[in-house]
């Protein structure tokens, strides 16, 4: 798979960048492949780190717009309906989980950064700053109330993923085949989406 990878776009530096800009695989995908082609692991948190993070901004500022643009066409209408119930969706279910947790009285809003924070920190496909982006916006989380906790959880997995690579390589399991479980997750979890959005129902539906 990482010769694959670096066969194919013949930058390992770059190649780190792009992966980690890609969804599902995204930071984790960047630091595995990254470590696993030599370089250092401070070297391949950084790379995947500036790739991963970067996709916060045009998701922020994008995604409604696209999705209401979508809706004002007949053939993606249902579809971005859809997509849109499915992000609105996982924010309440992240917000309520936040809520069930937490004995202490936060504000909303801090529960609603706290629960987007936890959600990106998690270093699993779909817990990324894609969709942990996606949920702070259908949260009604302002730029600045949701950039602090996308790119510290980013950090944090980031940290995780760094140290499953360096224990990968202390017990001798293949980074390579790492990889290949990794893109076989994202894989798995991208036919779920799919499903999960095909099937949900939209507001024009009922």
């Amino acid at each position: 798979m990482r010769e694959f990878i670096s066969q194919l776009i013949k930058n390992d530096t770059l190649a780190t960048v792009i992966m980690s800009f890609i969804p599902l695989i995204e930071l984790k995908g960047g630091i595995i492949f990254a470590t696993g082609a030599g370089f250092s692991v401070i070297k391949a948190f950084f790379l995947a780190y500036v790739g991963s993070t970067l996709v916060f901004f045009p998701i922020f500022f994008l995604l409604v717009p696209i999705l209401n643009l979508l809706k004002k066409i007949k053939v993606f209408n249902k579809f971005a309906i859809k997509v849109e119930n499915y992000f609105k969706d996982k924010a309440d279910q992240t917000l309520e989980q936040r809520e069930a947790k937490t004995k202490r009285q936060f504000s909303q809003t801090l529960k609603k950064q706290l629960g987007t924070f936890i959600f990106v920190a998690i270093p699993l496909p779909m817990t990324g700053v894609w969709t942990g982006t996606a949920i702070a916006v259908f949260l009604g989380l302002k730029f600045k109330e949701a950039v602090l906790p996308v790119v510290l959880g980013n950090v944090v997995a980031g940290i995780l993923i760094c140290l499953l690579s360096i224990v990968c390589k202390a017990v001798g399991i293949s980074l390579n085949l790492v990889l290949y479980i990794l893109f076989a997750l994202a894989f798995i979890m991208l036919i779920a989406f799919i499903v999960k959005v095909a099937r949900k129902k939209g507001s024009t539906d009922n």
